[in-house]
C-alpha cells in the first residue's frame, strides 16, 4: 500500500460515517523522457519564470491570480484556496445509487483503491461494500481533493472498494455533434452474419497482461540504432501516414469469411500437434 493516501476522511450513508482512505489505483506505464535540445549547441533548453521588464523570480514571489479586467488580478495565496469552506474536502456523502449500466463509460476518468481507515472503521466499511455488491449499485456522490471537487462512484471491488472519479457533463462532447453524418442504412444480414460469427470466434476474457506498450519498445529500438549510427538520421516506416479508403461490400464479404476461415485452421494445427505427440512417445516405452 502507498505511503501517504490521496484524501482522507469519511465516507457519510444517512447517519452512518466511516472513516476510509483513498489510495490511486493506478500508475504511471512505461515511458520514454525526451528533453528539448538546442541542436547546433547540444544543450538543453531549460525555461525561466520572467516578469516583462523585471527579468527572472524566484517562485516564492509567485502567486496565483484571476484576472478581472485586463491587467487586473486577485490574487490568491496557496492557504487561501486550501481552506475554501466545501463539505467534501472531509466527507464523501453517498446520495444516490445507480445500476452499473446506467453510468455511460465515457464519464469514468480516475480509479482509487478505497479502504477502512483504521480497525473501529472496518464494521460498518465491510457493511457498506457487501450492501452495494448485493443491490448491484453504485453510490454516487462529491469529494473534494486537490483543489477541485469531483463526482465519484463508489462500488464494491474484492475486500475493499473502488472510488472513481467521474467527468461532468459540460466535460463531455456530444456524440450527436460527431455521428450525425453516419446513416441511418441497415447492414447487409449476410455481412452482419459473417462479423457476428466473427467476434463470437474471437471472444474472451479480458487479461490487461496479454497487452504491452509496443510504441515504448519501438522508440528504445530507434535509440539504439540512432547510437549505432552515431545521431545519424533513421526513418524506419516510409509508408504514407494517410489512411486507405473504406473497401466495397465485396472486399468486405471476401475479408470477413478468409478471417472466419482463417480462424478455424489456427485449432487445426494446434490439435494435430497435440494428437501426434503420444504417438512419439509410444514406441520409446515398448523399447524399454
Amino acid at each position: 500500500m502507498a505511503a501517504r493516501p490521496s484524501w482522507r476522511g469519511q465516507i457519510r450513508l444517512a447517519l452512518v460515517s466511516i472513516s476510509v482512505e483513498i489510495y490511486p489505483a493506478t500508475k504511471a506505464g512505461k515511458s520514454i523522457a525526451f528533453h528539448q535540445v538546442h541542436e547546433p549547441s547540444g544543450q538543453r533548453v531549460r525555461y525561466e519564470k520572467v516578469v516583462p521588464g523585471i527579468g527572472p523570480v524566484d517562485r516564492d514571489e509567485i502567486l496565483k491570480g484571476y484576472e478581472v479586467e485586463k491587467g487586473e488580478y486577485v490574487l490568491l495565496d496557496p492557504e487561501e484556496i486550501e481552506k475554501v469552506k466545501l463539505e467534501s474536502r472531509k466527507t464523501l456523502e453517498l446520495t444516490q445509487f445507480v445500476d452499473y449500466s446506467e453510468i455511460d463509460p465515457i464519464y469514468y476518468d480516475k480509479p482509487y483503491y478505497v479502504v477502512p481507515a483504521d480497525d473501529l472503521a472496518e464494521e460498518a466499511f465491510v457493511v457498506v461494500r457487501e450492501a452495494l455488491r448485493k443491490a448491484k449499485k453504485v453510490g454516487i456522490g462529491q469529494l473534494a481533493m486537490r483543489g477541485q471537487e469531483y463526482v465519484v462512484s463508489l462500488k464494491a471491488c474484492g475486500r475493499g472498494m473502488v472510488l472513481e472519479t467521474l467527468r461532468y457533463a459540460d466535460e463531455v462532447h456530444k456524440a450527436s455533434a460527431y455521428f450525425r453524418d453516419i446513416g441511418n442504412a441497415k447492414p447487409d444480414p449476410d455481412l452482419l452474419d459473417l462479423a457476428s460469427t466473427l467476434i463470437e470466434k474471437k471472444a474472451s476474457g479480458f487479461d490487461a497482461s496479454e497487452f504491452e506498450n509496443r510504441y515504448i519498445e519501438a522508440l528504445k529500438g530507434l535509440i539504439a540504432e540512432k547510437i549505432r549510427k552515431k545521431g545519424k538520421r533513421v526513418i524506419q516506416d516510409d509508408s504514407p501516414d494517410t489512411p486507405a479508403k473504406g473497401s466495397n461490400v465485396i472486399d468486405l464479404m471476401a475479408a470477413l469469411k478468409k478471417s472466419i476461415d482463417a480462424g478455424d485452421r489456427a485449432p487445426a494445427k494446434k490439435a494435430a500437434a497435440v494428437k501426434k505427440a503420444p504417438a512419439k512417445k509410444a514406441p520409446a516405452k515398448k523399447s524399454a
